[in-house]
């Protein structure tokens, strides 16, 4: 029995494995930075001993090493989507993928060579966080707490591009293909299917302009509260110089520097006031000054994301009349739901055959009320 668990751990590991080295062989030809394209060919020379280790007990269980087969679907897609957007739009998606091999793991944890593979890779999702600017030790994340404690406007946020896309074709298929089937359900029957167009086209329109709108004010708003936590910063180190100098030696004595060092560090910086600048909205902040964000271009992604997803539902009534537009339409938005769910999954980590048909779930329940409403509207006026 317990061979056959270790055969199915080392088969499982062995695909792990593979996937990973083709995704982080793939993602250092991507990525331009030396740093980080160095930190993935380290992650990516990492898998191959871990694929040399699952190859080595297959050997030992008298097993033939299987062929490498074509990298799964969520790792392609990753890629593709890493060749698009770069490395750090799919930042998110790959830890994801870390994620779900520690639980594959998790469930071979009696395996002995699955505590050693299981280790490294809590380290490449360490690597993963210093990437993106998150990893923080446990006196650092006390230290800054502090200096948030006295100082309480001091918040941080971040938004993602690629996942801000997904969710705005996503609200825009949802929303319209409930309106287009409300509306297909009163009036297909009766033969007038330009209602169906003219209420979709506004309901794409009404849409999208509410959530470029929406995005605007919201980004608009948190860049202004950035920008002024930037400047109540400026303002204290201007004010408070000396108990500035003392929080930034207080933040690189808690990452570790003996007290002196830490010391002469914020000296050094606070000489350049520019740089203490910069570096105290980077530790106290979390902000980087240069990536505030666009409010024009978050509208405008919004716009287009939502425009995206609304229009699918309502290309069939464009080309098709009756009938066979309606079911053209559900044909369309039922892919598109499931497809969009499957992308889903890339964030999330979670099956995509899962997350396509939840969604796909979701978005089949909102047109069938909307359609059955339509229906008994249509039948009674």
């Amino acid at each position: 029995m317990q061979e056959i668990k270790d055969r199915a751990a080392s088969l499982a590991g062995l695909a792990l494995e593979r996937d990973a080295i083709f995704l982080y062989d793939a993602l250092a030809k991507i990525e331009k930075d030396p740093a980080r394209r160095s930190a993935f060919e380290r992650i990516a020379a990492s898998e191959r001993r871990h694929a040399s280790i699952w190859e080595a007990k297959l050997v030992s269980l008298g097993e033939q090493v299987p062929a490498a087969k074509r990298p799964s679907w969520r790792v392609r897609q990753i890629t593709v989507l890493a060749r698009i957007f770069g490395t750090r739009a799919v930042s998110d998606m790959v830890k994801a993928l870390e994620g779900y091999e520690e639980e594959v793991y998790g469930a071979h944890g009696d395996v002995p060579e699955v505590t050693d593979i299981a280790a490294d890779e809590a380290k490449h999702a360490d690597i993963w966080r210093e990437l993106d600017g998150e990893k923080r030790g446990g006196a650092h994340r006390a230290a800054l707490a502090e200096t948030k404690a006295r100082e309480p406007w001091h918040r941080s946020g971040s938004s993602g591009t690629l996942r801000a896309t997904i969710f705005g074709v996503s609200d825009g298929l949802v929303s319209n293909a409930a309106l287009v089937m409300g509306i297909a359900g009163a009036t297909t029957a009766s033969g007038q299917g330009g209602f169906v167009v003219l209420a979709g086209i506004a309901g794409l329109l009404a849409g999208a302009f509410s959530m470029a709108a929406g995005e605007y004010v919201s980004m608009r708003s948190q860049t202004e509260l950035l920008e002024r936590q930037i400047e109540l910063e400026r303002a204290e180190l201007e004010a408070m110089p000396e108990e500035e100098e003392a929080e930034i030696a207080g933040i690189y004595r808690a990452r570790g520097f003996p007290d002196d060092e830490a010391t002469s560090i914020a000296k050094r910086l606070m000489s350049n006031p520019s740089v203490a600048l910069e570096t105290l909205v980077r530790e106290e902040l979390g902000l980087d000054p240069e990536e505030l964000g666009s409010p024009w271009g978050a509208a405008a992604g919004s716009f287009i994301a939502f425009a995206i997803g609304a229009f699918l539902p309502l290309l069939p009534f464009i080309l098709f009349t009756g009938s066979t537009a309606l079911i053209a339409s559900i044909a369309v938005t039922a892919v598109a739901l499931f497809s969009v769910g499957a992308a889903v999954s890339l964030l999330t980590g979670k099956s995509a055959l899962y997350s396509g048909l939840r969604q796909l779930a979701i978005g089949a329940a909102a047109a069938a009320i909307t359609y059955g409403v339509g229906s008994l509207i249509g039948v009674n006026v």
